[in-house]
């Protein structure tokens, strides 16, 4: 998001309207990453929680466009550099060697990272648009945002009834 660079905000709207632009752009890159790690997953519960989630990512692109109209702005995207670090970080898991349960393990925990950045990003984004008194925009995010703590508890569920034991074992 690049809050150290020259931006310059002089209303909440701005604010909120930079946030989406932030959120649009993670939301892209995560629709390019699910289905890689989904092919990477050896549990078959987490492959299909990937590749439930990449549905779910893509019906929340939809929310942001409807946000971006909601408030007259044309939709648009700024590279969130934060989202680029935790996907690159998310590749190396990817792409790692070794046991395939301990990379089970692994994957969620990449995921749970972007999830937690996600669930940041979209509970700032609602209350902005709150403070506006943007309800439907705040509506939308809020949505999203459930569906990634929820998102975030099916994944935390499976890392304890699961995966991590099958790791533990390795």
């Amino acid at each position: 998001m690049g809050l150290f660079t020259g931006k310059s905000f002089n209303s909440m709207e701005d604010l909120l309207v930079d946030q989406l632009k932030d959120l649009y752009d993670a939301e892209q890159r995560i629709t390019k990453a699910l289905p890689q790690m989904a092919a990477a997953a050896k549990n078959p519960a987490l492959k299909q929680a990937f590749e439930a989630h990449l549905k779910e990512t893509q019906g929340q692109i939809g929310r942001l466009e409807q946000a971006f109209k909601a408030l007259g702005k044309s939709v648009s995207s700024e590279t969130c550099a934060a989202m680029q670090g935790l996907i690159t970080e998310g590749s190396e898991v990817v792409n790692a060697s070794g046991d395939p349960d301990v990379k089970d393990a692994a994957l969620i925990a990449a995921a749970q990272r972007v999830e937690h950045y996600e669930m940041a990003g979209y509970g700032c984004a609602r209350t902005f648009a709150q403070q506006l008194g943007k309800t439907e925009v705040a509506r939308l995010l809020q949505q999203t945002l459930d569906e990634e703590m929820a998102t975030d508890k099916k994944l935390t569920a499976l890392a304890e009834s699961r995966v991590n034991p099958k790791a533990q074992s390795a």
